[in-house]
């Protein structure tokens, strides 16, 4: 099992503002898998999905990514797992405005020990005709491939993506969705996608539907759709 997670909990607030986010969660993720976290606001995904990318804190159980327990981690240690093993795509984008496609993605292959060629993801990413553009001059999408290019390029085990096609169009969600398929099949990254989209979970591998901040259904997909043949 890549990522395990066992009876894992959150609290937010003290004393009597105590409000416990997480309660007790237990799961697991193989390498490879694209695994969709569902739930409404308020249901503990993006907690979770915070939590396995160090960050935020938690307070009780623990979460072993490829054999290494976060809860033994160091700051240095978890500030290292973070740059190394780790890519984050977020719901806006948050690109460095005054830079190009080409240097944002750039950031990010500094940061990895075994980056991906840049030139040749910039193609697989659909963008070599806007490397010199900055995002100002990029459609949303065209700005969220480059996030994902940032986030992809170091080469990162695990992928989280924070509501990634919650700023896009429908159309424009499916050419993303497709992309981190894409992603997820040429370079066998695991994949975390948090959202509320219920149409989502078709192409994901494994679906766990949070509510409360407790896990409600967890299943394996064996007949996954396509993400250019979703409907929503």
């Amino acid at each position: 099992m890549f990522l395990q997670i066992n009876n894992l909990e959150k609290f937010y607030g003290e004393k009597d503002n105590r409000v416990q986010v997480l309660k007790g969660l237990s799961t697991g993720i193989e390498k490879g898998e694209i695994c969709v976290l569902l739930g409404p606001s308020g249901s503990g995904k993006s907690t979770l999905l915070n939590i396995i990318g160090g960050i935020e804190s938690y307070d009780k159980g623990e979460i072993i990514i490829n054999g290494a327990a976060m809860s033994a981690m160091n700051e240095k240690q978890t500030t290292l797992y973070r740059r190394e093993h780790l890519g984050y795509v977020f719901q806006f984008y948050n690109l460095i405005p005054n830079l190009t496609v080409k240097e944002n993605i750039e950031v990010g292959a500094y940061l990895g020990s075994n980056p991906l060629d840049v030139d040749d993801l910039l193609h697989t990413l659909g963008l070599w005709e806007h490397k010199d553009k900055i995002p100002s001059q990029l459609s949303g999408g065209q700005q969220q491939r480059t996030s994902i290019g940032r986030a992809i390029v170091k080469n990162p085990d695990l992928l989280l993506c924070d509501e990634p096609t919650g700023a896009l169009d429908y159309n424009t969600s499916k050419d993303i969705l497709k992309l981190i398929e894409d992603v997820n099949r040429k370079y066998g990254n695991t994949i975390i996608i948090v959202t509320h989209n219920d149409a989502i979970k078709l192409m994901a591998d494994r679906v766990i539907k949070l509510r409360d901040g407790m896990i409600r259904k967890e299943y394996t997909n064996e007949t996954k759709t396509p993400a250019m043949e979703l409907d929503w």
